[in-house]
């Protein structure tokens, strides 16, 4: 299944998945019959690492998203949408969220005017995220700002490409969660057991 972690090359025809959709070697075409526990567990890997999130991490975010009101597979993602390094890309300033997560290390970034390298920092209903001024100059992020019309800017944020900053309107939606489409229903009732 196409995860999108290697950025621009998944939405063209070299993806290795629109090449060939199966497993290599010479036993790849063959079928086997996958468990409930396997396909839960293969939804939570997929999940986790699209996001790019650590086991304990995980575990740390379903607790939190089980404690919240509301679905809990749904405020999941939400909690995993709102980190700093998954909204950049949202934004559109980096190509791929691995991307993204490597120049909030860099101290790229500034949330509400104050520098932030934390890749799992939470953003809220209102936070401005901007480039710093001299990061404005660095080639990736201003293709990957041409490039972010191909793949589409949610409606939950809000982009000023001039001014290299983004704001963050509502909490992410999980209609407009649709790359990869997540079975999240199949990770609650992994955790559930």
């Amino acid at each position: 299944m196409k995860l999108f972690l290697k950025g621009d090359r998944c939405y063209t025809e070299k993806c290795a998945l629109e090449r060939r959709s199966y497993a290599p070697g010479q036993h790849g075409q063959g079928r086997t019959k996958v468990s409930d526990y396997g396909t839960q567990l293969r939804e939570k890997q997929r999940v986790r690492r699209t996001y790019g999130v650590l086991e304990g991490q995980f575990r740390s975010y379903f607790a939190k998203a089980d404690r919240m009101k509301g679905v809990t597979g749904e405020t999941l993602l939400m909690l995993l949408e709102s980190r700093l390094d998954s909204t950049v890309y949202r934004m559109g300033f980096a190509t791929s969220r691995t991307e993204a997560r490597m120049l909030v290390r860099q101290g790229h970034f500034l949330v509400n005017n104050r520098r932030v390298n934390i890749p799992s920092y939470q953003l809220r209903v209102g936070d401005e995220v901007s480039l710093r001024e001299k990061s404005q100059q660095v080639v990736r992020v201003n293709e990957a700002l041409d490039g972010v019309m191909r793949r589409g800017l949610p409606s939950w944020v809000e982009l000023d490409r001039k001014a290299f900053k983004g704001i963050v309107k509502t909490q992410p939606v999980r209609e407009e969660m649709t790359t990869p489409t997540f079975q999240e229903h199949l990770i609650v009732e992994l955790y559930s057991k």
